[in-house]
């Protein structure tokens, strides 16, 4: 058998042994004509992971009135709003970080058997939107949320939005740390295989996604203060 040959079935051996114990590490071996020449190269996955705490909150109150009179229920809607505004501004969120929703009306019309209109009715929606840095006073707040609706106000909407907005502070380490941990990944597959690593062919970095932390597979993105920053760099090695 030629050396050519002997390399070439050493990768495969090397390459099935690694596959079947860490199937997820994202190892292939592939043979690719360059300049007339095969060459041996290792696709590799480097995967890079930060913890972070939300740095801005998003925090809509929704509420909803309903009378037969539409300026009543207006005065009710304005009412209520200034019953969300003042709890707020109680529990220590300045006036420039309250700002109104958009208010909406719907007119319901009940008929009986005959078609005959006995009442009209308007529900009116509206809410008043938090936004702010200090997502612990929003955490802190949004648990006293009962106050209000022990008040008398049905409200409609309480859970908070929490974001992380510092991505890029983060980019260019996180990115590095992902290339050095695609070479760690081709050096291991290396050195089962027998070869050695040479220069990187080609490397492509992935989106970076923020998720919750802990959120399962269909947890949301945005309503957990700890987060999860993660990328992953996929990296084309040659091997010599």
């Amino acid at each position: 058998m030629s050396d050519y040959k002997r390399t070439g079935a050493g990768l495969l051996a090397a390459g099935l042994a690694i596959g079947l114990g860490i199937t997820a590490g994202g190892y292939f071996v592939s043979r690719t004509m360059i300049n007339q020449t095969l060459v041996d190269t290792a696709d590799v996955k480097g995967l890079a992971e930060r913890s972070v705490k939300a740095d801005q909150a998003i925090w809509s109150i929704g509420y909803k009135v309903s009378n037969a009179d539409l300026k009543a229920g207006y005065s009710e809607a304005e009412a209520a709003a200034q019953t969300i505004r003042a709890f707020l501004e109680t529990n220590g969120f300045p006036a420039t970080a309250i700002a109104p929703g958009q208010v909406s009306v719907v007119e319901n019309e009940f008929r009986d058997a005959n078609g005959t209109l006995i009442e009209t009715r308007y529900d009116i929606t509206g809410s008043i939107v938090v936004t702010t840095a200090d997502v612990k006073a929003v955490d802190t707040a949004n648990q006293k949320v009962g106050d209000l609706i022990a008040s008398g106000l049905l409200l409609t909407d309480t859970q908070p939005r929490y974001l992380f907005t510092g991505l890029n502070a983060i980019k260019p380490e996180m990115v590095r740390e992902a290339a050095q941990n695609a070479r760690v990944a081709a050096d291991e597959f290396a050195k089962n295989a027998g070869v050695a690593v040479g220069k990187i062919r080609s490397a492509q970095q992935g989106g970076f996604e923020i998720h919750d932390d802990n959120s399962g597979e269909y947890g949301g993105d945005d309503r957990a203060i700890d987060k999860k920053v993660r990328v992953v760099t996929n990296v084309t090695f040659y091997l010599d």
